[in-house]
C-alpha cells in the first residue's frame, strides 16, 4: 500500500546542487560558466530541502519500469498537478538582485502578485504588494518580468509530450528523493510555441517530477527578455496538502550589461501561501502558468548564453 505522506513544514532553499554536471547536457562550457554565482564572497541562498515525511516506513521501491512506461506515468501526474494547481491561490514574489564589484548585493526589487483573472476568463498576475526597489544600476518595470512571469510550471504534460524527444540519463538523489534524470529536447524547435530544453528530475518510487533545470528556445534561439539576462532556471517544486507537487523555488544566475559594465545579478521566484479555493470561487479559466510567446519574426534572437 502506498505510504501517507503529510504536507512537509515551510521548507529552507537548496543551494544549486549538482546542477553543473547536468549544464554540460544543455549548453557549451561558456554558457554553463554564465551561470556561475558572481566572482567574490557572495554566498549562495539558503537551501531548499525537498523530502517528504511519513509516519510508516517508506515502502519497497517497485520493480523496475521500462522508460516508457515511467514517461508516460509522470506525465499523466503533470496533468493532474496543472488542473489541482488551478484550484488553488497562492502568493508569488519575485526578487531581482544585483551585486557589486566585491560580490556583495548592491540592491533589490521585489514585486509580489497573486494568480487572478479578467472578465473575459484569461489569466494575469495582481500586484498585490507594491513593487519595491533599491537597484542602484538597472531600472526595472514590471513589464521587464513579461517573459519570465509567464514560464510553464509545467513543461512537459501529456499534451505537450508528442513535441520532445526525451531520454534517460541516470538517476541521483535530490535531499531526501531518489530521482530519475531525463534529458528533454524538442523534436523540432518551433516559431510560434517556445518549448523547454533541460532536464528534469523524477521521483523514482512514484514517478512524480521534482525538480527542472532548462531554458526555453524557439527555431530563432534561447527566449529571454528584452532588459534582463536570465535564460536557465532551476526549478524546485514543494508536496502540498500530501498529494501535489507544485512550483515553490525557481533560481537564476547571470551577467547583465549596463551601461558598458557588466553586473552579475540573480533572479529568485518564490510561491507560498498555497490555499485552495473556495468551493463557491471559480478556477481560472487557464492555468496559471502559460508559454512564453515566442518574438515575432522581425524581432532579433536574444544570443544563446
Amino acid at each position: 500500500m502506498r505510504q501517507q505522506r503529510a504536507p512537509r513544514s515551510s521548507p529552507t532553499l537548496l543551494a544549486l546542487v549538482r546542477w553543473a554536471c547536468v549544464a554540460t547536457l544543455l549548453v557549451p562550457a561558456s554558457a554553463a560558466f554564465a551561470q556561475d554565482a558572481p566572482t567574490g564572497p557572495m554566498a549562495p541562498p539558503p537551501e531548499h530541502h525537498v523530502r517528504r515525511i511519513s509516519n510508516i516506513p517508506t515502502p519497497e521501491a517497485p520493480p523496475s519500469l521500462p522508460e516508457d512506461q515511467i514517461i508516460q506515468r509522470f506525465t499523466q501526474k503533470e496533468d493532474e498537478f496543472l488542473r489541482a494547481r488551478m484550484r488553488y491561490t497562492y502568493k508569488k514574489t519575485v526578487r531581482i538582485e544585483e551585486f557589486g564589484p566585491d560580490g556583495q548585493p548592491s540592491g533589490d526589487y521585489v514585486v509580489v502578485t497573486q494568480p487572478a483573472r479578467n472578465p473575459d476568463g484569461t489569466f494575469y498576475d495582481k500586484i498585490v504588494e507594491r513593487p519595491q526597489s533599491t537597484l542602484t544600476r538597472m531600472h526595472l518595470l514590471s513589464e521587464d518580468l513579461e517573459i519570465i512571469q509567464r514560464m510553464p510550471a509545467y513543461p512537459v504534460s501529456s499534451a505537450q509530450l508528442s513535441r520532445y524527444n526525451l531520454k534517460y540519463i541516470g538517476k541521483e538523489r535530490v535531499d531526501e528523493v531518489d530521482c530519475y534524470l531525463f534529458q528533454v529536447k524538442p523534436k523540432v524547435p518551433e516559431r510560434v510555441t517556445a518549448l523547454f530544453d533541460g532536464v528534469i528530475w523524477v521521483d523514482d518510487k512514484y514517478l512524480e517530477v521534482v525538480k527542472t533545470y532548462g531554458r526555453w528556445v524557439t527555431d530563432l534561439g534561447v527566449m529571454a527578455s528584452k532588459t534582463l539576462p536570465f535564460t536557465m532556471f532551476e526549478t524546485y517544486r514543494e508536496f502540498v496538502d500530501g498529494k501535489y507537487w507544485f512550483p515553490a523555488y525557481v533560481r537564476s544566475d547571470d551577467t547583465a550589461t549596463v551601461d558598458k559594465a557588466e553586473v552579475p545579478v540573480r533572479i529568485v521566484i518564490k510561491y507560498s501561501d498555497f490555499k485552495p479555493l473556495d468551493a463557491n470561487s471559480a478556477a481560472p479559466a487557464s492555468p496559471p502558468s502559460r508559454t512564453p510567446p515566442a518574438p515575432s519574426p522581425e524581432r532579433k534572437p536574444p544570443s544563446a548564453k
